[in-house]
C-alpha cells in the first residue's frame, strides 16, 4: 500500500469566521456568551404536582412526568405512593432538531404492566416566551391537567417553559435530547463541569540530629539514617557520618502536600545492620495540620520530637513508649514557592502557593470552544464507527470540561469559559477526548478515554482585545506515524486591564523569589513535579464526574521527559536553525575578505574606518540597526497564534524503529535482559541530553523572538529600548560607557544579589517554539 503524500495544508492553522454572539450588532454587552455561536434550546422545567388522582386498584399513585417533543422523550424519576411529588428537573431540546410544533408534558402513574395516563399539558412552540440572561429566570406556574379529549381533570402541574440559549443557568444540569440514548448512570459523565486543582505545598523537613538512640545490637557502631514517608512519597537521608548514639545529618527532605491534608508525615530512625536489612530504632507521626507555614526564607524554630520504639510481639505491632530517644527537626510548609505540576516551558500558572503573595491580576482570558470538524471514528458501536467527543481546557488552577456530544464527527459545544490572568507568559492547553464511559458497566472493565488531540496557546503571542477565531489541527503521534484526527474551532480573547502593569511584568522574575534565593536542584524539581502530577491526577479522578487520570496526565505532559530519537533530532535542528544566521554572517564576512563583491568590500572598509575614527558610533549604530530591523519586521509580524508544527517536531520523517522506541514502555519490554538494562540506561542519559539540547534551542529562539513580533509587547519594549539606548549612548562619551560597564561587571560581591537582573527576566519571558512542539 502506497503511503499518502504529505500535504502541509492538512496540518496548518485555518482562520474561521463564525457568527459569534448571535447578535447582528456584535455588541459585547448583549450577552456574556459573545465568543461562541448561540444555540437555541427549548427548556422545560418540571417543578412539582399536587392533588393527583389515584389510578391503581389500591388507591395509590406512583407519579412521574414524561416530556415529549416529536421523536424525543425525557422522563423524570417516579415517586412511590405520592400525590404531591416534587421533581424540579429541567429538560433541554435543541432547536435544530425540533420536528414538532407542540411540546407534550404528560403525568403518568407507574405500573407493572402498563403505565396509566393521569393528565397532560400542551404548549404551542410559537407561544413559548424567550429568555436571555441576565434576565431573571422564568417563574414556574400551575397548570390544570387535561384529558386526551381536552377536558380538565383533577390535578395540577407546576411548569416553566421557555426558549433560551446555552448561556442559560439551567443548561449544564439539564437533560439533553441529544443524549437521550445515554442510560441514567452515564449521564453524570457527559455533563460540563469545572474542576479546581488542589492547593499544593512544598513540605520541607530539615532533619538535624537525634539523641539517645537505643540500638538493639550494642556491640557495633550504628549506621543510622532517617526515612520519611508522606502518602506514597518516601525519602531518606544519607547515613550519619558520626556513627554514634547521637547522630547528626542537617539534611533537607522535600515533599509535595495537598490541601486538605489527608496523610500524616511518618519519620523513622533506622539502623542499617546489613545490605537489605534495617532495624527501626524509633518512629514519630506528625500531622500536617499543625505544621508552620512560612512565606520567605527566614528560619523557623526547630522542635524536638519523641521517638516511639516499635516491637513485634506475637505478630502484632505494639508501641513501647520510650521518651529517652528523640529527634530534632525543622518542618515547614513552603508558601513562597510555586509547586510545579507542569513543564516550565508551557506552564499556565507561576504564582506562589501562599495567597498572601499573589499580585493583582493583569487581565482576563476568554475561551470559546465552538465546534470540531472531521473527527475520526474512535470506537465501534452496533457495527459502525462512532465518536463521543468532549473538550478539556486547563489554565492556572482551573480545569473545565465541556459536555459530551453523543455520536457525532462534527460536535458543536459552543461553551465559553473565563480565567483571570496573572502573567501573560503562560500557556493554556485544550485537549479533545473520546468519552468511553457512557455506560456504567464499562467502569469495571477499565475503559480509558481516548485522546484525539491537543492545542497549546501562549498568551504573550496574542494581541490584547483581539478575538482570534481559528480551526486548530488535532494531531497525535502513534506508533504508525503522525495522524490528523480532525480540527477544533476555538475563539480566544485576551483582555488586558492595565497595560503598564503587564509591561512591568516583563522585568520581573518568572518564578517566585524563593526559587532564586533557595533554589531546588534539578533532581528535586523533577521528582517533586512527578509527585505533584500524581497528586493532581489522583484528586481530580475522585471528583464526580471524574476527570480521569489519563486525561490529566496527557494535559500535563507527564511523559515529556522520556527519551525520543525524534525529539532529539528536532531539538538538534532547532539549534541549527538558531545558528544558521551566524553561519551565514561568517560566510558573508569570508566573502568580504576575499573580495567576491568589490563594491561591498569597499563600503565595509569605509564603514570600518569611520567606526575606528569615531568609536562612539559603534553602539548607537548597532542599536539603531536593531531598532530599524524590528520596525521593518513589524509588517510581517505573525497574525496567527502558534500551533503544533509536525515539520518542526520531525513527526513526518520519523522512522518506524524510532517511533517503536518512543512508544516503548519504561522499563523496556524488549528482550533480552542485558539489552533491557543497557537500553534503559541509554534512554535515561539521553533523555537528559535531549532536555539540555531543547533548552539551548529555546534560548536561541528567544533571541530570534526579540525582533519577530511573535510577542508584540516584548518586541515593542525591546525596539523602544533600542531606540532610547541609541540616543543615550550617542550623547554619552564612549569611554565613560566602557568605564562604567567595566566597573559594574567587576563590582564587589557585597553589591550583588541573588535575584536575576531585569534583562535576564525579560529574556526568560520571551516566547520560543516549544509551544509548537509535539
Amino acid at each position: 500500500m502506497m503511503q499518502r503524500p504529505f500535504r502541509p495544508e492538512e496540518y496548518s492553522l485555518k482562520e474561521t469566521s463564525p457568527h459569534l454572539g448571535g447578535a447582528a450588532t456584535g455588541d459585547k454587552l448583549t450577552t456574556t456568551y459573545d465568543l461562541v455561536e448561540q444555540m437555541q434550546y427549548l427548556y422545560v422545567r418540571v417543578v412539582k404536582a399536587k392533588d393527583l388522582p389515584s389510578k391503581d386498584i389500591t388507591g395509590s399513585c406512583d407519579p412521574y412526568v414524561e416530556v415529549k417533543l416529536g421523536n424525543y422523550k425525557g422522563t423524570t424519576r417516579h415517586f412511590e405512593k405520592k400525590t404531591n411529588p416534587e421533581w424540579n428537573q429541567v429538560f433541554a431540546f435543541s432547536k435544530e432538531r425540533i420536528q414538532s410544533s407542540v411540546v407534550e408534558i404528560t403525568v403518568k402513574d407507574k405500573d407493572l404492566v402498563k403505565d396509566d395516563f393521569i393528565g397532560r399539558v400542551l404548549f404551542d412552540l410559537n407561544e413559548v416566551p424567550k429568555r436571555v440572561p441576565p434576565d431573571s429566570p422564568l417563574a414556574p406556574q400551575w397548570y390544570r391537567l387535561d384529558e386526551r379529549n381536552g377536558h380538565k381533570v383533577k390535578g395540577e402541574l407546576m411548569l416553566a417553559v421557555w426558549m433560551g440559549t446555552q448561556a442559560d443557568e439551567a443548561f449544564s444540569e439539564a437533560w439533553h435530547s441529544d443524549a437521550a440514548s445515554v442510560p441514567g448512570d452515564g449521564l453524570a459523565s457527559i455533563r460540563s463541569k469545572v474542576y479546581l486543582t488542589p492547593k499544593l505545598w512544598y513540605l520541607r523537613v530539615n532533619v538535624i540530629e537525634a539523641q539517645d538512640l537505643i540500638p538493639n545490637d550494642r556491640t557495633r557502631f550504628p549506621e543510622v539514617y532517617v526515612k520519611a514517608m508522606l502518602g506514597n512519597q518516601a525519602l531518606r537521608t544519607r547515613p550519619s557520618p558520626s556513627r554514634t548514639l547521637n547522630p547528626m545529618w542537617n539534611e533537607d527532605l522535600m515533599f509535595v502536600a495537598a490541601e486538605p491534608f489527608e496523610e500524616h508525615l511518618i519519620l523513622s530512625v533506622e539502623d542499617r545492620i546489613a545490605p537489605g536489612k534495617d532495624d527501626v530504632l524509633g518512629r514519630t507521626v506528625i500531622s500536617l495540620q499543625h505544621v508552620l507555614r512560612r512565606l520567605d526564607h527566614k528560619l523557623l524554630n526547630s522542635q524536638w520530637y519523641n521517638l516511639e520504639k516499635h516491637v513485634i510481639v506475637d505478630g502484632e505491632q505494639k508501641k513501647e513508649t520510650k521518651f529517652s530517644s528523640r529527634i530534632h527537626l525543622r518542618i515547614c510548609l513552603e508558601g513562597g514557592y510555586h509547586v510545579l505540576d507542569e513543564s516550565t516551558h508551557y506552564s499556565s500558572d507561576l504564582r506562589p502557593t501562599a495567597k498572601q503573595l499573589w499580585k493583582h491580576n493583569i487581565g482576563i482570558l476568554e475561551l470559546g470552544i465552538l465546534t470540531a470538524q472531521g473527527l475520526l471514528p474512535m470506537k465501534t458501536k452496533d457495527g459502525r464507527g462512532t465518536t463521543d467527543a468532549y473538550c478539556v481546557a486547563k489554565y492556572g488552577q482551573k480545569w473545565v470540561r465541556t459536555r459530551t456530544i453523543i455520536d457525532s464527527f462534527i460536535p458543536k459545544w459552543n461553551e465559553q469559559y473565563t480565567w483571570e490572568v496573572y502573567d501573560p507568559c503562560t500557556v493554556i492547553t485544550i485537549g479533545v477526548f473520546d468519552n468511553c464511559h457512557l455506560n456504567g458497566g464499562e467502569k469495571a472493565n477499565g475503559a480509558r478515554d481516548t485522546r484525539i488531540g491537543k492545542v497549546r496557546i501562549r498568551l504573550s503571542t496574542l494581541e490584547t482585545d483581539r478575538v482570534y477565531t481559528h480551526a486548530y489541527p488535532l494531531i497525535v503521534l502513534t506508533p504508525a506515524g503522525v495522524k490528523k484526527m480532525g480540527e477544533v474551532q476555538l475563539a480566544v480573547r485576551f483582555t488586558c486591564s492595565s497595560l503598564l502593569n503587564m509591561m512591568h511584568l516583563y522585568s520581573q522574575p518568572l518564578l517566585p523569589k524563593m526559587h532564586y534565593i533557595h533554589p531546588l536542584s534539578v533532581m528535586q524539581v523533577d521528582n517533586l513535579r512527578r509527585q505533584a502530577t500524581n497528586i493532581v491526577s489522583t484528586r481530580l479522578s475522585r471528583a464526580e464526574p471524574p476527570l480521569r487520570k489519563e486525561i490529566v496526565e496527557y494535559m500535563l505532559d507527564v511523559d515529556s521527559h522520556m527519551w525520543s530519537m525524534r525529539k532529539s533530532k528536532a531539538n538538534f535542528f532547532r539549534i541549527m536553525g538558531v545558528l544558521s544566521p551566524l553561519i551565514a554572517v561568517a560566510k558573508w564576512f569570508d566573502q568580504i575578505c576575499h573580495w567576491r563583491n568589490p563594491l561591498t568590500t569597499i563600503l565595509i572598509h569605509i564603514l570600518f574606518v569611520i567606526l575606528v575614527l569615531y568609536p562612539e558610533l559603534i553602539l548607537p549604530t548597532i542599536f539603531l540597526y536593531l531598532f530599524l530591523i524590528g520596525v521593518w519586521y513589524y509588517r510581517w509580524r505573525p497574525r496567527q497564534p502558534p500551533h503544533m508544527d509536525t515539520r518542526l517536531s520531525h513527526a513526518e520523517s520519523a522512522h518506524p524503529d524510532e517511533l517503536d522506541e518512543e512508544f516503548d514502555t519504561f522499563p523496556t519490554s524488549r528482550p533480552p535482559d542485558i539489552v533491557r538494562m543497557r537500553y534503559d540506561r541509554l534512554r535515561s542519559v539521553a533523555g537528559r541530553i535531549q532536555t539540555v539540547v531543547g533548552d539551548l534551542a529555546t534560548q536561541g529562539e528567544r533571541l530570534q523572538s526579540l525582533l519577530s513580533w511573535r510577542d508584540p509587547r516584548a518586541t515593542a519594549l525591546f525596539v523602544t529600548f533600542c531606540f532610547i539606548a541609541a540616543i543615550v549612548l550617542y550623547v554619552t562619551p564612549f569611554r565613560v560607557v566602557v568605564f562604567l560597564a567595566g566597573l559594574y561587571t567587576l563590582r564587589h560581591p557585597r553589591f550583588r544579589h541573588k535575584m536575576p537582573s531585569v534583562p535576564l527576566n525579560f529574556f526568560r519571558r520571551l516566547p520560543a517554539r516549544t509551544d509548537s512542539m509535539l
